[in-house]
């Protein structure tokens, strides 16, 4: 029986929208996966917790935006008691050995990674899809994660890109979406930065 791919988008989802749906359905397209599970984070640990709606909400506003059977909306950090990235990769990589995972982010996430707890590892764990987003293109493929996994970026892209070994990562230039969820919970009238 063949592996299982799966893309990982985790997330505050704060609220969940159309730009989280975009890359999903650009990654199934692109990369041949067979599924997206949406880790929706109990709490980022680089983002204040106030203004955060509740897990609940947050869930709720996930499974309203998802709309694809291809999509699961999951509570798994909570479920595996992990707080960072590398360690739920890990606890997902122990419990399902024969799946294929692939992280998913947006451009503005590789931009700052170097500030997520074990980030290297995270990139010798798993392959990375990282998304074109508005504004952070260039400053993400300047950034020390890009630079320093430069000889593990992968340039052309794959539909078997899940069965890479990891390092490797690859930047896919897909039609900009401007949704954000700050843009989302900004009070009505405020200027959308673009």
């Amino acid at each position: 029986m063949p592996q299982r791919r799966i893309g990982l988008l985790g997330g505050s989802f704060n609220p969940a929208h159309q730009g989280h749906l975009h890359v999903s359905r650009e990654a199934l397209k692109r990369l041949g996966l067979d599924e997206i599970w949406w880790l929706v984070a109990p709490q980022n640990p680089l983002k204040p917790s106030a203004g955060m709606g509740s897990l609940k909400e947050r869930i709720a506003s996930a499974m309203r935006v998802a709309r694809d059977k291809r999509i699961r909306i999951l509570d798994l950090e909570s479920r595996l008691g992990t707080h960072f990235t590398a360690d739920t990769l890990a606890e997902l990589q122990r419990r399902w050995p024969r799946t294929d995972f692939v992280w998913l982010m947006g451009a503005d996430n590789l931009a700052q990674i170097r500030h997520w707890k074990d980030w290297p590892t995270i990139f010798a764990r798993v392959p990375i899809a990282v998304f074109a987003r508005p504004t952070y293109c260039h400053k993400a493929l300047a950034e020390l994660a890009a630079q320093r996994f430069a000889r593990a970026r992968v340039i052309r892209e794959t539909r078997r890109f899940s069965e890479i070994k990891p390092p490797a990562w690859i930047f896919l230039p897909v039609k900009l979406d401007f949704h954000s969820a700050t843009a989302i919970r900004a009070p009505k009238g405020a200027a959308l930065k673009r």
